[in-house]
């Protein structure tokens, strides 16, 4: 349950490129660099509920480990997919319903920070989030 908390982005690396090669525009990939994002993730066993503000949207999201669901990006892109638990890492791997290319995303805390990390064609990228 090491997960569980609030998480507020502190820093990014590489993630205008990773959101460039996912075909996001130029106008949103700058608003997404400054996007204020917020994570609260409440994890009870395999089920978890995680509730994601920015400066342009909130959604919650309930997914079990394991069971396949449907996830919208910022930017509309869906996707469909599983997370699944490796020790103290999330792992989740999704694909993309317009083109069908996989996404997979890491969630690992390392010390006081949460660092999710992101891999499309060949572009990795990461955010970093602090506990608030």
């Amino acid at each position: 349950m090491a997960f569980n908390g609030t998480w507020k982005v502190d820093r990014s690396e590489n993630y205008e490129k990773f959101m460039e090669q996912m075909g996001i525009n130029m106008v949103k990939r700058k608003l997404a660099a400054h996007d204020n994002l917020k994570i609260t993730i409440e994890q009870t066993g395999d089920k978890f509920h995680v509730k994601e503000s920015s400066t342009f949207r909130s959604i919650e999201i309930n997914f079990t480990l394991g069971v396949t669901f449907e996830y919208s990006l910022a930017d509309g892109t869906e996707l469909s997919g599983a997370w699944n638990q490796e020790g103290d890492t999330l792992k989740g791997v999704f694909t993309r319903k317009d083109n069908g290319k996989p996404l997979t995303t890491i969630r690992i805390i390392q010390g006081d920070e949460l660092v999710q990390s992101y891999s499309y064609e060949g572009v990795d990228a990461k955010r970093i989030f602090k506990r608030s």
